[in-house]
């Protein structure tokens, strides 16, 4: 249950005496968390019974459940639950935060791991990638991206029960790529697990905890997430950097056919792009498809 939308939900529908709680929890989150029944009675002029009735009207067992909730609320932070106006940020403050994350992220990825996690990925039959959510599913398919054209028969997959599912078809020594901003995906981990019950190589992109453990080649990443929260995550520029590093190795160990298939791709993009261009044929340094 959101008990903070469920008691915006009942504003105005309360009784007099309810509706005062009400409103206390939704200005001080926080006090109303952490204090007593006591309290917030006192805080709110209102007898305990007030609270004990908000409590039920709510769909709480008594108000230790309401209070629990309430603690789950806060924990979650202020910042998403504060009725005051933020600042808009300048556009600089997204270059910032990118460079930030980047920076807090060099040198974490150890290059013995990178190696063998290419190796390991240029060797195999089949490699499929794991994401789940906003970023990772992104990364997901941009990992089959990078994979595809350097001769590495890749599949990426966003759905929970189709990672489940493709997780079960593995061989032995297939290789699987997760990918986690938070490292605690439950989707994710599944799939993990279920991978590796049947062989396969797990090669975790995420931050350290519970998915990082299962990794045979663990990319670490960090995340730091700032108070302004209209803005996309930076991490995801962490997990991109850790995509295009593994990437790029496997390009260099695989070379003697990704050269060539990197080849046929600047061909036939050259040639597309002449026909609806009328530019004459030339070494033009267009991305490859990207």
């Amino acid at each position: 249950m959101d008990i903070i939308s469920k008691i915006k939900e009942g504003l105005g529908h309360f009784s007099p005496a309810e509706e005062k709680v009400a409103r206390l929890i939704i200005a001080e989150l926080s006090f109303a968390a952490s204090a007593s029944i006591s309290e917030l009675a006192q805080r709110a002029e209102v007898s305990h019974a007030s609270i004990t009735r908000l409590a039920r009207s709510l769909g709480c067992e008594n108000v230790r459940d309401l209070k629990f909730r309430l603690t789950q609320s806060a924990a979650i932070g202020e910042r998403f639950t504060s009725q005051d106006l933020v600042d808009k940020e300048k556009i600089s403050h997204v270059y910032a935060s990118i460079q930030e994350i980047l920076a807090l992220n060099a040198g974490l990825i150890d290059e013995q791991v990178v190696e063998q996690a290419s190796t390991a990925i240029c060797n195999t039959r089949h490699c499929l990638v794991f994401g789940v959510g906003g970023g990772s599913s992104m990364m997901a398919q941009e990992c089959q991206n990078r994979f595809f054209r350097l001769d590495v028969l890749s599949n990426a997959y966003s759905d929970p029960m189709m990672i489940r599912m493709a997780a079960a078809t593995v061989n032995k020594d297939d290789v699987v790529i997760c990918l986690s901003l938070s490292g605690v995906s439950p989707d994710v981990m599944d799939g993990a697990r279920i991978a590796k019950e049947y062989g396969a190589q797990l090669v975790i992109i995420c931050p350290g905890g519970a998915l990082a453990k299962m990794a045979d080649f663990h990319l670490p990443i960090k995340t730091q997430e700032s108070d302004y929260i209209f803005k996309p995550s930076a991490a995801r520029y962490a997990m991109m950097a850790a995509v295009d590093i593994l990437s790029s190795e496997v390009a260099v160990r695989n070379q003697k056919r990704s050269k060539e298939k990197l080849r046929r791709l600047k061909v036939q993009l050259d040639q597309h792009r002449d026909k609806s261009s009328n530019m004459p044929p030339a070494d033009k340094r267009f991305p490859l498809g990207d």
